[in-house]
């Protein structure tokens, strides 16, 4: 019983933990674009629950632990201020927008994982909703500032997400205590995806043909 109240206890903090992160990624955005303090606010609450809200909607939990508890409009309220306020400190984070959005990404998927596994969810099924947890922050937070969402453009986004959730669905499955299953998960993804952001890791991408006839070599694409 003591075992089962630590570990709930350790999720929820990662939890929170995440939608910290993910509202601080949110609040720079809304900073960066030159919002007032009322939609730095609104913008750092959307982006810090929307992954938490889309899993518990999916999972059946209603309503979403991000609407039923103080503590989520709390630290997104928290993050939004920190950034509306101390925006130059931050700014000297490499990359903050990415680094907080890695953090977020990290931690929603392995806890996404863990609490559909609670659930009930067959483990490749909570590994991937763990994933769609991880990465719907950082779509709520770029569709509302009209940019090309991040899991569509950036390298092992959504890839780093589904490889952290799937650390923990293997863990379940052999029976392995979580804490350090979940842990190792959220290590594996936030380290993935810094790789990805420094390197450049990337999976293939297609080569566009060149229509017939044409004289003028195919553009080259990242991702």
């Amino acid at each position: 019983m003591n075992e089962h109240i630590s570990i709930g206890t350790f999720l929820v903090a990662l939890d929170l933990g995440g939608t910290f992160v993910f509202a601080l990624s949110g609040g720079v955005t809304a900073v960066k674009r030159r919002l007032d303090v009322f939609g730095v606010l609104v913008l750092a609450f959307a982006v810090g629950n929307a992954g938490g809200i889309t899993r518990d909607v999916l999972i059946g939990a209603i309503p979403p632990a991000a609407l039923r508890e103080w503590r989520y409009l709390a630290v997104s309220v928290l993050a939004g201020l920190v950034t509306f306020f101390w925006t130059p400190l931050l700014d000297r984070v490499w990359s903050s927008v990415l680094v907080f959005d890695a953090a977020g990404l990290a931690l929603f998927a392995v806890v996404g994982t863990q609490k559909a596994l609670a659930y009930g969810l067959r483990p490749g099924m909570a590994a991937l909703l763990g994933m769609v947890t991880g990465i719907g922050g950082g779509m709520v937070r770029d569709v509302l500032v009209t940019e090309v969402p991040v899991v569509l453009r950036a390298d092992l986004y959504a890839v780093a997400a589904l490889a952290g959730a799937a650390v923990v669905s293997l863990g379940h499955v052999m029976h392995l205590p979580s804490v350090p299953v979940v842990t190792a998960g959220a290590i594996l993804c936030f380290g993935l995806r810094l790789g990805a952001m420094r390197y450049g890791w990337h999976l293939p991408v297609a080569r566009a043909t060149q229509p017939r006839g044409s004289k003028t070599p195919p553009a080259s694409h990242g991702s």
